[in-house]
């Protein structure tokens, strides 16, 4: 592994039973974290035992937004740092290997052998044209809903795939139907497609959801994404269009808006196929989307390690593309000026083909939207590089009716075919594949799967703390702030135990410390344990002002999407944090034995450390390791498995608990077994947070149990 890891030797050790619960603070009040309270000042902690306990903060009143400047800085660095070549050669072995890497990422499954297995379900005709509703294969046994707009006339004609974003209705809203009855007018086939999540596949036939957050963020963990699902779909919907006797499959467009544009512009760079595309409102910098409100629709994975927007502009060279973004755009990604940060940047590409007229951009004096201005741009455009007639100026529209939204859908409400199926269900059916497939092990190379989660966490190396800022003592705690080598700086509260022989027990929690339990506390120091009080990233006094601003009821929703941009995850951050607790109090406090005790979240992060560092006889310096050890964790109101449950609490978790690829390495009991510690789970949950008992409890004592024999490992797991 790389990085150096502390020696956390292998110990197995009797379990304590602790006590206590969530505080009762309300989340209001932990999502305004500590940042404006004086560190003279104090918390108070409701517990269940109905006694008062005092918390100073650490951090100096006033101050900034650290979780913010730092990836803020980090994504500025990325962009500087990012440069295409400057020759054809070598731009072209840059793109092949960006393409490959790009399609792993995303987990985007490609293939065009599959029999798309059409099915139309009716059709309405209209003057010029007639609407085709149709589902057809986009992987085995899922289907794409969407429909055909076919011109009048035997054709062969050009094509255009339209790609909506997050309006209602999906394929069937008004500004994607608008697009498609004017492309037809024009005598383009026209495919409008629901995107995975959205229109009528959605998880409630004829129910719109978002199929963002924490839904869509749930592909990740088996190993896909929302983005690289909508890149195969796309592939799919082209693959359809050129099999259609009366379309020329040499001459196919793509649009869309929002976030249908960014997904045009990810088919158009992938699929040399399309020959000339048109993103509206959408393109701008992976710079700009660290620390901002976009979905998770629009994230490719470490992205921002492998290249920035305008690499995947230049991909299109020598074919066609043109932005069109619009001056009062509220969303600060499709602001005109970032737009023109990667147009510039991507411009001397296509010089290189010698086609620099074929990037091109137009602006609008318009919000957010799709409408005639940009339909005819697109149509101009898409004559010029489809039909090869006139200059690729806007053209006038033919007028056309609207259909009402309810006779374009594919089937009729709740009357699906069992063959189109929303986010929910796919996760939780491929993730019991998934699960399956770990469960008929039985053995497994534990020096292999612990490299492979630690790149999973995304965990490179572990930082060293760099110096340790200490502050007056407060009601009875140390106050102290660590300041390490990535530039983090993470308050602490210590509390020394009675005898050193006692060791420490570091709790965390994802709201932050106000919102561990008063009792939890009040039970260690009646053993005598020491107690170390973490606020980890996004938590408590190291929280982002603007995360929380943003997040409205999905916490981590900024911060999450910002890390795996940036090539890190929330999880894996916060492992390197309390490594570098347990070995600042190894070295400062002679810390003989370590105890992590994490609810949800960070109970899960602590748990991951221990697997990674098992086994692996790495020192921090400065740290003896003869004398640190970890004892056991302890994980509260925790997942006991990634395994999708249900779409109606799909929320409980936030989401930073997501890391791409889980479940196709394993499980919470796969870690939980290479960790060889003693792990206790108090009120254990599914990853919906449904309480686990019954039947269901009892298949987990027994897969824990298994994996442990599996791994040949120490220790035991227990559920409270």
């Amino acid at each position: 592994m790389k990085g150096v890891l502390t020696v956390l030797a292998l110990v197995a050790l009797a379990l304590p039973t602790f006590a206590g619960g969530i505080a009762a603070d309300s989340p209001q009040d932990a999502d305004r974290s500590d940042n404006n309270r004086l560190p003279g000042n104090t918390q108070k902690i409701s517990g269940l035992s109905g006694q008062k306990d005092s918390l100073p903060t650490v951090l100096s009143p006033g101050y900034g937004d650290l979780v913010r400047s730092n990836l803020e800085d980090e994504a500025s660095i990325q962009f500087a740092r990012h440069q295409l070549p400057n020759n054809l050669d070598d731009w072209k072995q840059y793109k092949l290997e960006l393409r490959k890497e790009i399609l792993k990422k995303a987990g985007a499954i490609v293939n065009h052998q599959l029999p798309l297995n059409i099915k139309e379900t009716g059709s309405v005709k209209m003057k010029g044209y007639t609407v085709k509703k149709i589902s057809f294969q986009t992987r085995p046994g899922i289907h794409a809903t969407g429909n055909l707009f076919v011109p009048d006339g035997n054709g062969p004609f050009p094509a255009v795939i339209i790609m909506h974003g997050h309006w209602k209705g999906g394929h069937t809203h008004e500004i994607f139907q608008s697009a498609a009855s004017s492309f037809a007018l024009n005598g383009y086939v026209s495919l409008t497609i629901d995107a995975f999540g959205g229109g009528e596949r959605s998880t409630v036939h004829g129910v719109d959801e978002y199929h963002g957050s924490n839904l869509g963020a749930s592909c990740m963990n088996i190993g896909e994404s929302l983005m690289g699902i909508q890149v195969s779909d796309n592939m799919r919907g082209v693959d359809l269009l050129s099999s259609l006797p009366y379309v020329d499959a040499s001459r196919i467009g793509a649009t869309g808006a929002s976030g249908g544009g960014n997904q045009t512009m990810w088919l158009t760079a992938l699929d040399e196929r399309i020959k000339a595309a048109v993103p509206v409102v959408s393109v701008g910098t992976f710079q700009t989307y660290v620390m901002k409100d976009n979905c998770i629709c629009e994230l490719l994975v470490d992205g921002l390690t492998l290249s920035e927007e305008s690499a995947i502009l230049a991909m299109v060279a020598p074919r066609a593309i043109k932005m069109c973004n619009h001056n009062q755009d509220a969303i600060p990604t499709f602001l005109p000026a970032e737009m023109l940060r990667s147009y510039r940047n991507a411009l001397p590409v296509f010089k290189m083909y010698g086609v620099e007229h074929n990037i091109a951009y137009q602006l609008f004096d318009l919000p957010h939207t799709y409408n005639d201005q940009d339909r005819g741009a697109v149509l101009g455009w898409f004559d010029l590089h489809l039909k090869g007639i006139g200059t690729g100026a806007a053209k006038k529209e033919t007028p056309f009716e609207l259909i009402p939204e309810d006779q374009l859908m594919v089937f009729p409400e709740g009357k699906r075919d069992a063959n189109v199926v929303g986010v929910a269900q796919y996760c939780k059916e491929r993730g019991t594949e998934l699960r399956n497939a770990l469960l008929n092990q039985t053995s497994f190379n534990l020096s292999g799967k612990r490299k492979a989660l630690q790149e999973i966490l995304r965990v490179n190396d572990m930082p060293v703390v760099k110096q340790a800022h200490r502050y007056s003592r407060e009601a009875g705690w140390d106050r102290v702030a660590l300041e390490t080598s990535d530039g983090k700086l993470i308050p602490l509260l210590v509390r020394k135990p009675v005898q050193p022989a006692a060791g420490y027990t570091i709790i965390s929690h994802p709201k932050g410390k106000r919102n561990i339990s008063e009792a939890l506390i009040e039970e260690l120091r009646k053993k005598g344990s020491g107690i170390a009080l973490v606020d980890l990233t996004g938590t408590g006094e190291a929280a982002s002002k603007r995360g929380n601003l943003m997040d409205d009821d999905i916490s981590f929703h900024t911060i999450s999407r910002a890390e795996l941009w940036l090539g890190k995850s929330v999880l894996g951050e916060w492992i390197k944090e309390l490594h570098a607790v347990g070995s600042f109090l190894g070295k400062e406090y002679k810390a003989q034995k370590i105890r992590f005790d994490g609810n949800a979240e960070t109970g899960l992060a602590s748990l991951f450390l221990a697997a990674i560092a098992a086994g692996t006889p790495h020192t921090a310096p400065g740290v003896n390791s003869n004398t640190l050890v970890i004892e056991n964790i302890t994980l509260r109101d925790a997942p006991a498995s990634y395994l999708f449950d249900q779409r109606e609490t799909a929320d409980h978790f936030t989401m930073a608990i997501h890391l791409p690829g889980f479940l196709n390495w394993g499980d919470v009991s796969l870690a939980a077994a290479l960790s060889g510690k003693n792990i206790i789970f108090v009120n254990p949950l599914t990853m919906s947070g449904r309480a686990l008992d019954g039947d269901a409890l009892t298949a987990y004592r027994a897969e824990y149990a298994k994996l442990r024999l599996a791994c040949k490992a120490q220790g035991k797991t227990v559920f409270q």
